[in-house]
Order: structure tokens, then sequence, then C-alpha cells
């Protein structure tokens, strides 16, 4: 039996979500569990979903500005820390705050103007674990040159992913065709790059997060 994802809607527009609930009703193995016009909303009632510590939604759509002022890093921050991922979604593809939602841990980002597949291909993404790729989030992280996002050599991009993404050092040397000192000299200058943006990087599991703060797969 297919695995049902539930999915909660965090949106100050009653119209888009009702119209979310009718999109979604017709999504077998989707199953649309709550909607609100705020965070504060959604978490208000966290029983409502059977378990007290998390919220039970495999997926939130979250919209990026809400009137009632909270500001979108804070909204992705307690949203996470229930346990959901969290798909932005917004009417404007602004690369400022795309960046911005995706340096505070959102797995994605679509505008609102995408068709019911999208949507539904995105929120299946995230709930398998990958991030949901779109050209607003990869046209804004080609052309992010914040202080923050560090600019990393061709080389030093490819030891990096290989590394992030399981391969001992070695193996990813191998693939690249050096020698393990010449990677970990690669290696170092990225985590050395990342240091000098602010963003300490120090582990595997750092530089994992790193690309995918930064949308380095391109995936």
């Amino acid at each position: 039996m297919a695995r049902v994802i539930t999915v909660a809607v965090v949106d100050d527009d009653r119209m888009l979500r009702d119209g979310l609930r009718a999109w979604l009703g017709g999504v077998p193995d989707l199953r649309l569990v709550a909607t609100a016009a705020t965070v504060g909303e959604l978490l208000a009632d966290p029983g409502r979903y059977g378990d007290p510590q998390r919220a039970q939604a495999d997926v939130v759509l979250l919209d990026l500005v809400l009137r009632d002022g909270s500001v979108p890093a804070d909204n992705i921050r307690r949203l996470l820390r229930t346990g959901s991922r969290v798909l932005m979604i917004s009417t404007v593809p602004d690369r400022s705050r795309i960046i911005e939602a995706i340096r505070a841990g959102a797995d994605g980002y679509l505008t609102k103007d995408h068709d019911l597949p999208t949507l539904v291909a995105a929120v299946k993404d995230l709930a398998e674990g990958r991030g949901a790729h779109s050209m607003e989030l990869a046209f804004a992280c080609a052309y992010d040159d914040s202080p923050a996002r560090p600019r990393l050599s061709p080389r030093e991009r490819q030891i990096l992913l290989d590394y992030a993404s399981g391969m001992t050092l070695k193996s990813a040397a191998r693939r690249a065709g050096i020698t393990v000192h010449t990677a970990k000299d690669y290696l170092d200058r990225v985590k050395a790059k990342y240091q000098q943006a602010g963003r300490p990087t120090y582990t595997k599991l750092d530089l994992a997060l790193r690309v995918r703060e930064d949308s380095l797969d391109g995936g």
C-alpha cells in the first residue's frame, strides 16, 4: 500500500487555502491535515495531529510573506522544529527572499502560478528527503552574489559535492583524478571560505548542509 503524505498549509489568503484543499483532495497519495493563516495558529493546537510534540504533517506549504508581520526565517525554523519539511510558496520570485528562506532551512520554493502536477511533485520530493528544485530557486542561486555564499572553483565544488554526498575523501580524489592530499587541500579551502563567510563548516554533515542550503547540487 502506497504511503500517504500528510500536508499542512499556512497562508493568510482564505481563498487560496480553500483552493488547495480542493486541489489536493483529488490526489490519492496526499492528505491535507490542516490549514491556518499563521504559523502560530497552526501550532497552537498540536494535539489535533495526535502527537503534542510534533505537527503531524510531512510537508508544510508556507506562504513567504504573511500579514501578521512574522519573519519568514522565524516561521521556517518554528516549523522545522516540529519535524515537518517546509516548501515556500509565494506570488513573486524575489531572489533575495528565496535565498534567505533556503538558508533558514526551507526545502524548496515555488511561485503560486505553478500547476497541480508541479506542486504534487515538489511535495513528494520533500517527503522523500530531497529538495524541491524549481526554475525560481535555480535562478536565485545562480545569481546569488551575497558575501555569505562563497565562490568555489569547479574543482572545489566537485570535491565538496562528492564528499558531502557520502563518498570517502579517497573515493572523491580517485573520481577527480587527483591525490588524496590534493583533495584534502581543496576541501580545506572550501571550509575556509565558508568560515570567512561567517558560516562555520567543520564536519561532513555541515558540508552536506551547505550543499543543500546553497543548492550546489543543482538537482
